[in-house]
């Protein structure tokens, strides 16, 4: 923190609890130099109080990683709230050109922002290279601008920006950055991804957002009228068993990948590709119906996952 100015350690604690939609309303808060020790305080605060977190940490990840994933964590929640809590499109295609501004002055030795100035070390200790972090603004960004996708390929060139940097980004705090590795995460991400999508078909109507290729619901005579009306029956059906089998696909993709990384790591894997086989299990236990009722995992599931995966790297590391 830039020194001889009184009201800093104030600005800096007031800043260290805010949210990006509240930090970027905030002069002071933007205006405010913060120490390598602020920064990494703040970005650790916004990984375990925001409230859409989840677990950024597991309990199997080494601790001298946590910090390195809290920062991570933060520039992707910061990137995520700028394209989705500002109000309108204009003003966060505003925001996120300003972001991906910051994230360029970082690597050119030149960060300000508190997220910045702690992500700076974590990029220079894993060689991260910028790309991963500028795709994912490129998919906030496409986010103001578009929503619908023709077809499948429209579809993983979303995932390309939106979902697979974040496993190459995992991958790299891991000490791996080859290319087979890449490509088996880029499967098992966009498959994540898809899941999502079919988990939150409902939900993401109420944003006026569809992931559905309009390839496939022509197929099947289903048109979006039809989904707007939340209209279920044979078409539907038909609709997402196409898109729920291609998410299955590639999850079995990337299942290899479990066997190729630390078995810490290797579990973290195991539990979200078992994790979202499972949410697409759930949407054809109930008929492939996610207009009436949104397909959730229960905490007993999620315990009995967590089992599974642990007994599976042991089975696939005795082997």
């Amino acid at each position: 923190m830039t020194s001889g100015a009184g009201s800093q350690p104030a600005a800096a604690s007031q800043a260290a609890r805010l949210v990006p939609k509240d930090f970027v309303r905030s002069p002071a808060a933007l205006a405010t130099r913060y120490s390598i020790a602020e920064a990494e305080a703040y970005t650790r605060w916004l990984a375990t109080h925001h409230y859409e977190n989840f677990q950024v940490v597991s309990f199997l990840l080494p601790k001298r990683l946590h910090q390195d994933f809290y920062n991570v964590y933060a520039y992707c929640r910061w990137a995520d709230d700028l394209g989705d809590e500002m109000g309108s499109p204009a003003e966060s295609l505003r925001l996120l050109a300003w972001w991906r501004e910051q994230l360029a002055a970082m690597y050119a030795g030149e960060a300000v922002h508190p997220v910045f100035v702690a992500l700076r070390g974590t990029v220079a200790r894993h060689a991260i290279p910028q790309e991963p972090f500028g795709d994912l603004i490129r998919a906030f960004e496409q986010d103001q601008t578009v929503r619908r996708y023709a077809s499948w390929e429209d579809v993983y060139a979303y995932c390309r920006y939106s979902a697979n940097p974040v496993g190459r980004l995992v991958l790299y705090l891991c000490g791996y950055s080859d290319a087979e590795r890449q490509r088996l995460s880029d499967a098992t991400c966009t498959a994540l991804q898809l899941a999502n999508f079919w988990q939150d078909v409902a939900v993401d109507l109420e944003k006026d957002r569809v992931y559905i290729p309009l390839e496939v619901l022509a197929r099947h005579g289903y048109s979006l009228d039809d989904l707007y009306a939340r209209r279920t029956g044979p078409a539907f059906r038909e609709v997402m068993r196409e898109i729920v089998a291609r998410a299955r696909e590639l999850f079995h993709e990337g299942l290899p990948l479990p066997a190729m990384v630390d078995r810490r790591l290797a579990l973290d894997i195991h539990l979200f590709s078992r994790g979202g086989l499972r949410v697409l299990d759930k949407i054809a236990e109930q008929d492939y119906d996610v207009l009436s009722r949104r397909p959730a995992i229960s905490k007993v599931e999620r315990v009995w996952l967590l089992l599974g995966s642990l007994a599976r790297v042991a089975v696939s590391r005795a082997a």
